[in-house]
């Protein structure tokens, strides 16, 4: 084991003899800090001191191990109990490992070393645990509405005061707008300001999957079900119990798993494809669409009773070009992330280019204006961001180059993004590799898109 990673371990034994020998064992590891109790009571006196492993004795004079472990996992539940005792009986041990103890140990001359093995095992699950914790936290900074939603509009501080009531509740959270507002970062701002922050955040597009493959991505299926299902998986209800399931374009969702849906969401359980158990689940639910829901409701392509079991706190996200001043808050956050990946020096945009990106309508708002800057960044002769470095296709304006080219516009997002890795291309004079890089995509990606001949490779 690693000296470099130490565990605060206590030893409760009430044989002097023996709690010597387990605590020579553990000290191996001089790092490891290690308090030896011949009582429950004092083990329990002292779990303020929040040990990582706890080594009980099953036969304590004060109490008898399950007991004593009930306690410790009321106040301790991340903490990993591992029961030694003389007593070889299967139920009991059984009993123990259901009651939450790590593992159960006979006493015996192997004990010790079998002991320095698990002890290893769980320090490599608390460093795991711990960096998962680290990662969680990082990413909970990312989302943080402060960092993550930018803006000084009006409607932006709304959406902030929108984003802290929604993170309150379990309430389900309906959002709304325009293609490349910002609709899954708002999700993801809410559940990483919740109280489910470190559960998992699974998000399903579902425009994205084939309606045949569709029911068994959400709910599971279950092995042999339908051809091709080889093994048992679990649906995206299931992976996201206890955190929050983000559902984009929910608009996209056929009638008759609007109904399945509705049977779940009411029932809060899922049954995977093929199965008979009904499974319960705990998620906070978001859903997302470009589409106007009500509208769908009164066009009969979409349930009433759905939307309304959806509804939970609409936020509709302005487009880009209704906010004003941000588009240049954006423009410039995005200049300083793409330059501080690339080891760049930090870009400004000219006066001339402001007026210019003040004046677009920014059609793919803002996934279309982090695109935009991140090519001008590459295209530019210098520092400056200048006009020409700027691919907007505005009305009544000439078009350099690549605007010519391939214009941002109205087009599907397979479609925009082809044009883009198409400006790369050209722009660095079909250096697949360098492009593959600028724009951290594999290279396989741009192979494939060049032999569906979306793209040109010289």
């Amino acid at each position: 084991m690693s000296v470099s990673s130490p565990l605060n371990i206590f030893v409760v034994e009430d044989n002097a003899w023996y709690g010597e020998l387990l605590e020579y064992k553990l000290a191996q590891n001089p790092d490891n800090q290690i308090q030896r109790f011949t009582t429950a009571q004092a083990c329990l006196a002292h779990l303020h001191e929040q040990p990582d492993l706890i080594t009980l004795d099953y036969n304590l004079p004060d109490g008898k191990g399950d007991e004593v472990l009930r306690q410790i996992k009321e106040r301790l539940p991340e903490v990993a109990v591992i029961v030694i005792s003389g007593q070889e009986d299967v139920r009991t041990a059984i009993g123990l490992l259901r009651q939450g103890a790590y593992d159960y140990l006979l006493k015996d001359e192997e004990t010790a070393d079998r002991l320095w093995n698990m002890v290893g095992n769980v320090r490599k699950q608390l460093q795991l645990r711990r960096e998962n914790d680290r990662l969680r936290e990082q990413i909970g900074q990312k989302y943080d509405p402060g960092r993550a939603i930018l803006g000084e509009s009006s409607q932006m501080q709304h959406l902030a005061s929108l984003i802290d009531k929604a993170a309150r509740t379990n309430i389900t959270v309906s959002v709304s707008g325009e293609t490349g507002t910002g609709k899954e970062l708002v999700a993801k701002a809410i559940h990483y300001k919740s109280a489910r922050r470190n559960r998992a955040f699974v998000a399903v597009n579902v425009a994205a999957i084939p309606h045949e493959l569709l029911e068994s991505e959400l709910f599971g299926h279950e092995k042999g079900a339908f051809t091709g299902a080889i093994s048992r998986r679990i649906g995206r209800f299931e992976e996201a119990h206890q955190g929050t399931l983000f559902l984009d374009e929910i608009g996209e969702l056929s009638l008759d798993l609007q109904a399945k849906l509705l049977r779940v969401l009411q029932e809060r359980e899922v049954q995977r494809v093929g199965g008979g158990q009904p499974i319960p689940f705990d998620a906070r639910l978001m859903v997302a669409t470009h589409r106007d829901i009500a509208e769908e409701v009164k066009q009969g392509r979409f349930r009433e009773d759905l939307y309304y079991r959806l509804l939970g706190l609409p936020i509709m996200l302005p487009p880009l070009r209704e906010r004003g001043e941000d588009i240049l808050l954006l423009a410039d956050a995005f200049l300083r992330d793409f330059c501080s990946q690339n080891k760049m020096a930090h870009y400004s945009l000219s006066a001339e280019a402001q007026a210019m990106m003040m004046q677009y309508p920014f059609p793919g708002n803002v996934r279309e204006l982090k695109a935009v800057v991140e090519l001008a960044a590459v295209l530019a002769e210098d520092d400056t961001i200048r006009p020409q470095d700027l691919s907007l296709r505005v009305q009544g304006a000439s078009s350099n180059t690549l605007n010519a080219t391939a214009p941002i516009g109205n087009e599907p997002l397979r479609i925009q993004v082809a044009n883009i890795v198409q400006r790369y291309l050209d722009a660095y004079q079909g250096n697949i590799l360098q492009v593959a890089a600028k724009l951290q995509i594999g290279k396989s990606t741009i192979y494939r898109m060049a032999q569906n001949n979306e793209v040109r490779l010289r």
